[in-house]
């Protein structure tokens, strides 16, 4: 708790420390963002616009007597932008620039929360949190506006093993997410085995994040839902960028091809397999620490290793405007990790032994897209995607004289069509209808026993979709109501999904959220033994069959209260969660259940808590997040309740970050409650060549502590062309943490206290040109 309270001195003194030293207010120039704010405040008005339109423009404060007619004209006039009154309180700001080529239809949504955490991340009346790579500050640790790495930020978002491809929301696991890349479902995530983001950031423009009160066109995922999307406008000019940092090189360009067309493109590729760094090595570590790529055995003696890991990514998109009134989309994806390792051993007899092992892990996707708006005020819209995903194994044993061959494969086909119709400035509809098709093929080869298994199934879904949006005439309100209504033909099931969310602003200041959901997922992760895939990467993916795997259904609610007044966000949200008809195999458990087969669910109460404060060229925040998450299965523990295995009861992060110019800084402190375990019950007894165990996940690792502090420098070194340095610290103070925690034998049947440690200090230097 030492460390909790250092956190805290430290936020306490940070909000004391600006307030004493940079709270006046400069005679000069200010960012219009402060502007509109103390305009909101004093002529009672609300302005939408997005993040990067007002990104960079600096203006003197307005003269107090001035109307409100008088300032907007102001504005206008100073301004590239143009200031619509939609109505009495409600102002619209806008580029002046000629006409888009699509007048694309705009939905209801508004953001209500600037700067949620940081610049570039807000919140909207609908519950979802976005975030505009583009305008992204800086957040301490990252370099790069990481996507996954970015929503860790947020409160009730973590990943408690502090890998990308782990992300758990509100307690769940990260098979339970949808993520949507430009449409298509992605069924992996990370880089590295799940230590950094697949998706490159300086394409990606606009992520966007439903914890609840998800919208219903999206399904299939009884978490959260994570939305990725590149930017969607034709420029005039071209543009790009090349950069490096210590595990990788990547560039982008976007070029046009006529008025009406343009090519965006993105490529990354690691260079681990050709030079070694201290990040590299660092990570190594962390991944394949207890795998067999660093174990020996006793009658064997390892006396060399090579590995060879490497990493690539390929995006690429082409836009083309048909008309005024609509546009064709296309877009792939391409992310692979190839690890080839070769071990050389001496035997018991002296001679030499060699073996070779391979893991690849591939997904590559594809999506077409078209829209057309009638009427001015009915959207239509139309999209077909493809994505495939694909995991191949070969593990060569030496201790068991054994070769291990698996595969694991998901083919997921989809259509959607959908139809938005604005009845007037207060309601909008939408409808629609999706179809999806996903196979799933496991293929498993050993010898010594020789065993072989293929198995592939199929599920086709059918869905309906529709839900309203309403506004009150003053904009203090807003409700979305819809559901969704699925039928999964394998499971002859049929279920019904209502989604809800409102949005009410009071007394000025406050505004309190209430969210709720229903959803259902047909596809999830096993987990399999210790050892497969070099104890690397042990998830496959399995569709439910309407017997030991079935269809797993949740069920959300939350409600939150906020006040948001002079650069000072304070809110806290109370939510429940249950999720049904998961399985033991799914939830990775390392102890007397690890071969148990059972179906339960688990139940997460909690309160997330954040406040934020900025003040000039300062911005600081604390988050806390208080939970339990409890299993109950059928049979397991005697149907009694019990810790989940990713329950962390506390989570508490607090960050100071310095924005001014040309020059960024940020220092975070993390910490969070230890995860439960099962500890044996006595290590020495192995007479049975079994582990007695004692209560499920009746003990808890220590606490877990982390300090990263990252940099940016930004600077023109001709004209046409910035560049910038990055640097970042994970760990700066190289405390080891133990993220996880098991029991096995090692080949003389002795029991092994297997601890898995986080990141140790991480360094990361970037460089970066954009033209």
């Amino acid at each position: 708790m030492n460390k909790t309270l250092l956190c805290l001195v430290f936020y306490i003194v940070s909000i004391a420390f600006c307030n004493l030293t940079f709270c006046q207010e400069p005679s000069g120039e200010k960012p219009l963002a402060q502007i509109l704010l103390k305009l909101e405040a004093t002529y009672d008005v609300k302005f939408s616009f997005e993040t990067k339109t007002i990104e960079g423009i600096l203006i003197r404060p307005l003269p107090d007597e001035l109307s409100l007619k008088q300032v907007l004209n102001h504005l206008n006039s100073i301004t590239h932008l143009s200031f619509e009154m939609l109505n009495s309180r409600f102002i619209a700001i806008t580029q002046k620039e000629i006409e888009e080529p699509v007048s694309q239809i705009q939905r209801l949504e508004e953001v209500v929360i600037t700067n949620y955490l940081t610049k570039g991340i807000s919140k909207t009346n609908n519950g979802t949190i976005k975030t505009n790579t583009k305008a992204f500050d800086i957040l301490p640790g990252l370099i790069e506006p990481d996507v996954l790495q970015i929503v860790q930020n947020l409160p009730g978002i973590m990943s408690v093993d502090e890998r990308i491809s782990n992300i758990n929301v509100r307690g769940g696991t990260n098979d339970q997410n949808l993520i949507l890349y430009e449409g298509i479902r992605m069924y992996q995530s990370g880089h590295f085995f799940g230590l950094i983001s697949a998706f490159n950031p300086y394409l990606s423009e606009d992520i966007t994040i439903s914890k609840n009160g998800t919208s219903a066109k999206f399904g299939n995922a009884v978490s959260s839902t994570i939305t990725i999307k590149n930017s969607d406008k034709i420029d005039k000019n071209r543009s790009g960028g090349l950069g490096g940092n210590m595990l990788s090189v990547d560039g982008f360009a976007k070029v046009p091809l006529s008025e009406k067309t343009e090519l965006q493109v993105s490529a990354r590729r690691s260079f681990t397999d050709i030079l070694v760094s201290k990040t590299y090595d660092a990570y190594f570590d962390r991944i394949f620490s207890d795998s067999e790529l660093n174990t020996s055995t006793p009658t064997n003696t390892l006396l060399a290793q090579d590995e060879r890991f490497l990493f690539y990514d390929f995006n690429a998109r082409f836009l083309y405007d048909i008309s005024s009134t609509s546009k064709f989309r296309i877009n792939v994806i391409n992310i692979s990790n190839d690890l080839d390792y070769s071990q050389v051993f001496t035997t018991t007899d002296n001679n030499f032994q060699e073996t070779k092992s391979e893991l690849n892990q591939t997904s590559y996707g594809g999506s077409v897209s078209y829209s057309k708006l009638l009427n001015q005020d009915l959207n239509l819209s139309a999209q077909v995607y493809f994505s495939n995903y694909d995991l191949d194994a070969k593990n060569n044993n030496i201790s068991n004289n054994q070769l291990l061959t698996q595969e694991n494969k998901v083919e997921d086909f989809g259509f959607l069509f959908d139809a938005s119709k604005i009845v007037n400035e207060s309601i909008n509809f939408n409808l629609g209808y999706q179809f999806n098709e996903v196979g799933v093929t496991n293929f498993e080869d050993v010898t010594n026993p020789d065993y072989t298994s293929f198995v592939k199934e199929i599920i086709r879904t059918h869905a309906l979709f529709g839900e309203v949006e309403w506004y009150s005439i003053s904009r203090d309100t807003y409700i979305r109501l819809g559901s969704r209504i699925s039928y999964f033909g394998k499971l002859s099931e049929f279920l019904i999904e209502p989604r809800f969310t409102v949005n009410y602003k009071f007394l000025d200041y406050f505004r309190l959220e209430v969210l709720g959901e229903l959803k259902s997922q047909s596809i999830t992760q096993i987990i399999d033994l210790q050892q497969d895939f070099f104890g690397i990467e042990k998830r496959r993916w399995q569709l439910a069959n309407g017997n030991d795997v079935p269809l797993i259904t949740s069920e959300q609610t939350s409600i939150g209260l906020s006040y948001n007044k002079n650069n000072l966000l304070v809110s806290v949200e109370g939510y429940y969660k249950g999720v049904h008809n998961i399985t033991a195999r799914s939830q990775g458990f390392q102890n007397q259940f690890q071969f148990t087969e059972d179906i339960g669910h688990y139940t997460v109460s909690g309160i997330d808590f954040l406040i934020n404060k900025r003040f000039n060229d300062f911005s600081t925040w604390l988050s806390y997040t208080y939970s339990k998450n409890d299993y109950k299965f059928n049979q397991l523990h005697n149907g009694k309740s019990f810790p989940n295995t990713i329950d962390l009861r506390h989570v508490f992060n607090t960050s100071l970050t310095y924005n001014r110019d040309k020059f960024k800084i940020g220092i975070g402190f993390n910490w969070h409650s230890g995860r439960p375990f099962t500890p044996p019950k006595d290590l020495q007894d192995n007479s049975n060549f079994t582990i007695e165990y004692n209560a499920p996940n009746s003990s808890r690792l220590s606490d877990y502590f982390r300090t990263d502090i990252s940099a940016i420098y930004k600077f023109k070194p001709s004209k046409g062309i910035s560049a910038e340095v990055e640097a970042s610290i994970w760990n700066i103070f190289n405390q080891t943490n133990i993220v996880n925690r098991y029991y096995t034998f090692d080949s003389d049947n002795n029991i092994l206290d297997i601890k898995n440690k986080s990141l140790k200090l991480t360094p990361n230097l970037s460089f970066r040109m954009n033209f």
